[in-house]
């Protein structure tokens, strides 16, 4: 499916949006066609609504706006003992064998099914990621032969995110951490 193709942009919409669709194109069809076809036009809104049920189901993880805002704030309010502990736990819990790990550009190495993931999340409450601990994580991805990620809650300078695009580093930014953080206590901060 082309990226920028209607059905693409409604799948990473809410789900409600397609269902709105469908039911205007429904309700529309039915009233506005001769008696023979109103079932025809009231069946055309039917893959908005296919679309409705695609998006509702990849979206069932995804947190809410007020749940994001919720999450960054928890963990800017941390120290980074508490904060590492809460990542460690959700990698456990979501099946990764965690290792910290000191220096390096990587805080934690994660393994699963044979494949390592090198995580750098020390520099979480940046306001701006640049390209120095990019570089780090990158050196270090390329002695573990490993993926990476990079967890910052700031805004990623133009030429980090480039340099991410280029090596394949993954960001986790405060939506995506709110989704891995999903059902856990945040606690008090430290």
């Amino acid at each position: 499916m082309a990226e920028n193709s209607l059905f693409a942009i409604l799948l990473r919409q809410r789900w409600w949006v397609s269902a709105a669709i469908a039911l205007v194109i429904g309700l529309a069809g039915a009233a506005l066609l001769p008696p023979d076809w109103r079932v025809a036009g009231a069946l055309s809104g039917f893959p908005f609504a296919v679309i409705a049920v695609m998006a509702a189901w990849r979206g069932r993880h995804t947190p809410s706006d007020s749940r994001i805002a919720q999450v960054d704030a928890a963990v800017r309010a941390m120290a980074w003992p508490a904060f590492a502990e809460l990542l460690e736990q959700a990698f456990r819990r979501d099946g990764h064998e965690v290792r910290r790990t000191s220096g390096g550009g990587a805080d934690f190495e994660l393994l699963r099914n044979g494949q390592t993931l090198l995580v750098s999340a020390r520099r979480w409450k940046s306001a701006r990621t640049g390209l120095e601990p990019l570089r780090e994580l990158q050196a270090a991805r390329e002695k573990a032969s490993a993926a990476a990620l990079y967890i910052g809650l700031g805004e990623i300078s133009e030429p980090a995110a480039a340099f991410a695009a280029q090596h394949r580093i993954a960001f986790w930014q405060a939506a995506a951490l709110a989704e891995s953080l999903r059902g856990m206590a945040l606690g008090k901060p430290s």
